[in-house]
């Protein structure tokens, strides 16, 4: 069937909608901005003068844990901690552009609903009473546009609330804003047409990753206590990693999907799950069991039921936390990452030996071929379900994520996904179950791969948890987040994976290296890709890999992991003064 013709032009729908987005920013929280050629804006929300001591206070609390606390015990109340992060939310839609919904009046009423609740009623309502909390731009809210991107899908006002509002709501939150994404969603930065290009606030030239790119900025610049973004190739963990913060990858169902919208619907194989963006572990745990103890199950029917376990969470299956054994890929033998994730996992090693861990080599297993066959699988349809929806406003589909002007030279003509799906082709479902297939054994092959490193932990058991990068770069210029291959291998195994901070870019100690034995023309062109000046400052991050529906057991090891690296580097500086 044919679409029918957009009754206005494309590029006009979006100017009219960026204009009403506009318009709802109360002119009394406008900053002067910093001159466009000021790249890192990180503390501009603190130095630009709109918010009071106080909201300051309230909006760089960056432990969920006290401000929940602060919250429920009403030392802050609900309307005065949201007004606090609104403000600083939309002081980062002025320096990075990583919103779409702005809804004040209507969280603010919330917020008011939830304190007069613990006024009248002496108690909570839930276990994140009070707590504003922003959702990428696939959530649905009752009686609120959800455009996910898509210029055809302006005016696309939700007639119900997905599955996690209401839960959010029964635990007593404050939904107070919607994020940007990428069209299509099917990429590691953020631009679409309706909205515009997410920057990073380290570093404006670069990207804050993607889909959930408007989140990663939004709460790198504190404009929000927590954030859900959602991950089918790398999508919570990509901008988690670019922007410094910490981030959970779930299994498959574990989390409420339902009533959400989303890109490439049907498809089942590799499926998008939902998870947090915080700057604090603590902050993951406390949504990731809030969620699990509602019990989604008997709300959304897919998911998975699972209760909350205490014992997974004490790491019963992994020596309780006391000796573990960790294996680093420092190298998947597709793209080598540069240099300051090198340093990095040498830090975490340091850090986890100092502690009292094994920490031995992760020996790669199939990796290309596990990541050749989830590309197939999301290559399937051969583009038709992102051509339909850009066919509904005649916006083009984007083939490139490079700015139209002033792109950085990047020496890549085809990026290695393509290369190695080959042409282009619609398969036919049969074609279809062979991938489904091949993955399946694909997994297998994985588990007692992983299974027979008991034999070189030291332990008794199997590798506890992988350590590698999330992505093999720390952020990149705009157009140039071309490869997933390491977040991806979460997605096509479905490895439960968390997200954590370890050190920034340093010109001196990250210095270029020679180049190695290439392994594609992609790996090539990342390696010369790589400028110190121009990566220094930005936040480096790994990415801790554990088992399937491991969520308990993958938040504790993070856990001990980032108090292994606080030692370690309180002990690092104890030492530097010393001498």
């Amino acid at each position: 069937m044919t679409a029918a013709a957009p009754a206005k032009d494309w590029k006009a729908l979006c100017a009219e909608r960026k204009q009403k987005q506009l318009a709802q920013i109360p002119k009394e929280w406008t900053i002067t901005p910093p001159p466009e050629d000021q790249r890192n804006v990180i503390d501009v929300p603190r130095t630009c003068g709109l918010l009071t001591p106080r909201e300051l206070e309230i909006t760089e609390t960056v432990n969920v844990a006290i401000l929940l606390d602060k919250l429920r015990t009403a030392e802050w109340s609900s309307v005065e901690v949201t007004t606090a992060f609104y403000k600083r939310a939309i002081i980062a839609q002025q320096l990075t552009n990583c919103l779409t919904e702005i809804f004040i009046e209507r969280a603010l009423a919330r917020a008011k609903e939830v304190d007069d609740y613990l006024k009248t009623r002496g108690k909570p309502i839930g276990p994140l009473h009070g707590l504003p909390i922003s959702l990428k731009d696939q959530f649905c809210m009752k009686g609120l546009e959800t455009i996910m991107g898509y210029v055809g899908w302006i005016n696309r006002v939700a007639d119900r609330d997905s599955v996690l509002v209401e839960i959010l709501y029964e635990c007593g939150a404050v939904p107070f804003v919607r994020t940007n994404v990428p069209q299509t969603l099917m990429w590691g930065e953020t631009y679409n047409h309706v909205f515009g290009r997410t920057m990073n606030p380290y570093n404006r030239y670069m990207t804050s990753g993607g889909s959930s790119g408007g989140e990663g900025a939004l709460v790198a610049l504190r404009g929000s206590p927590l954030g859900v973004g959602t991950d089918i190739g790398g999508s919570i963990r990509i901008p988690s990693a670019f922007c410094g913060l910490y981030g959970l990858r779930p299994s498959y169902e574990r989390l409420p999907y339902c009533n959400a919208v989303n890109s490439a619907v049907g498809q089942e194989s590799i499926l998008s799950v939902l998870g947090p963006m915080t700057n604090s572990i603590e902050g993951v745990k406390l949504f990731t069991k809030a969620v699990i103890d509602s019990r989604p199950w008997r709300k959304d029917p897919l998911s998975v039921r699972k209760e909350w376990s205490v014992r997974e969470y004490a790491l019963s299956e992994h020596g309780d936390g006391g000796h573990m054994c960790f294996a680093i890929m420092w190298d998947n033998g597709v793209i080598k990452p540069h240099p300051p994730l090198i340093r990095a996992m040498k830090i975490v090693k340091e850090a986890l030996e100092a502690a009292g861990h094994t920490v031995i080599d992760w020996e790669n297993h199939r990796v290309l071929e596990i990541w050749e066959t989830g590309r197939r699988i999301f290559a399937a349809d051969d583009g038709q379900d992102f051509i339909n929806d850009c066919a509904l406003s005649g916006e083009p589909l984007l083939q490139t994520m490079k700015p139209e002007t002033g792109a950085h030279e990047y020496a890549l003509d085809e990026p290695l996904t393509r290369t190695i799906v080959g042409e282009r082709k619609h398969l036919s479902a049969y074609e279809l179950w062979q991938l489904h297939k091949k993955k399946r054994v694909l997994r297998k092959s994985h588990l007692d791969h992983w299974e027979a490193t008991a034999s070189r932990t030291g332990t008794g058991r199997p590798v506890d948890a992988i350590i590698s990068p999330a992505v093999a770069y720390a952020s990149c210029p705009h157009g140039c987040n071309t490869n997933c291959v390491y977040t991806e291998f979460c997605n096509f195994l479905d490895y439960t994976a968390a997200v954590f901070p370890v050190t920034f870019v340093d010109k001196e100690l990250d210095a270029r290296v020679p180049p190695h034995a290439f392994y594609n023309h992609e790996d090539e062109a990342l390696y010369k890709l790589y400028d110190p000046e121009l990566w220094h400052g930005m936040p480096v991050n790994l990415q801790l890999i554990g088992r399937t529906q491991e969520e308990e057991g993958v938040i504790g090891m993070t856990e001990v992991v980032d108090q292994a690296l606080k030692v370690y580097k309180h002990a690092k500086q104890w030492s530097l003064h010393m001498y």
